[in-house]
Formats: structure tokens, C-alpha cells, sequence
């Protein structure tokens, strides 16, 4: 059974870097069948697509975000990593990682994280 569980602060201060974890047991990051992406949640707003890590590395991100964020990945612990600089409030969401079988955009995300509550508060 594939989980992908999230870590990471839940209260970041402005103009700091925002830093989330997502651990993937049941199935390695590294494959190329799979996708890995980030998506958040603003309170009373929709889903917002961040950005994407591919099995081969290579990453895509939000126009909107794309000066500011950063997704990586750690083989050997089998873990995806999001980082979001010089967050505002405005960031304030709830974040998800979430698996995408390939090709990309052709069905839902099968597994998602538990979602973690990140506000943006001094």
C-alpha cells in the first residue's frame, strides 16, 4: 500500500522559507511510471497546483510561483521536498503532496498526503 506522509512547521514567519517533507512508503519516487506533485489549498479557495517532480528529475512549476519555489528529491530516503521562499500571508494553505501516473494529466492523483496546515503569521 502506497502512503505518502507529509512533516514538515506548521506556523512559518513572513519573508522566511517555507520547507514541507513528503515520505513515500510502498513504492519508490524514482520510477518513471510516476509523478510527484505539490498542491495547496487557501482557506475558502480551491485547489492550487505548485509544481511537479517527474520520475526523471525534472521539474515544472506554477507560472505564479516559479521565482519562489523549489522541489526536490532524496533517493535514498525516498522523500520529496518542497520549498517556498519569501512566503506572505498569502501563502497561508493547507499543502499536499500527491502521486500522478503518467503520462501526466490524463487522471486524478491516486495517492495524496494527509495535507499539512501551514500559516504564514510574525
Amino acid at each position: 500500500q502506497v502512503q505518502l506522509q507529509q512533516s514538515g512547521p506548521g506556523l512559518v514567519k513572513p519573508s522566511q522559507t517555507l520547507s514541507l517533507t513528503c515520505t513515500v512508503s510502498g513504492g519508490s519516487i524514482a520510477t518513471s511510471y510516476y509523478a510527484w506533485n505539490w498542491i495547496r489549498q487557501p482557506p475558502g479557495k480551491g485547489l492550487e497546483w505548485m509544481g511537479v517532480l517527474a520520475g526523471d528529475g525534472s521539474t515544472y512549476y506554477s507560472p505564479s510561483l516559479k521565482s519562489r519555489i523549489s522541489i526536490s528529491r532524496d533517493t535514498s530516503k525516498n522523500q520529496l521536498s518542497l520549498q517556498l521562499t519569501s512566503v506572505t500571508p498569502e501563502d497561508t494553505a493547507v499543502y499536499y503532496c500527491a502521486r500522478e501516473v503518467l503520462p501526466r494529466m490524463t487522471r486524478p492523483y491516486d495517492y495524496w498526503g494527509q495535507g499539512t496546515q501551514v500559516t504564514v503569521s510574525s
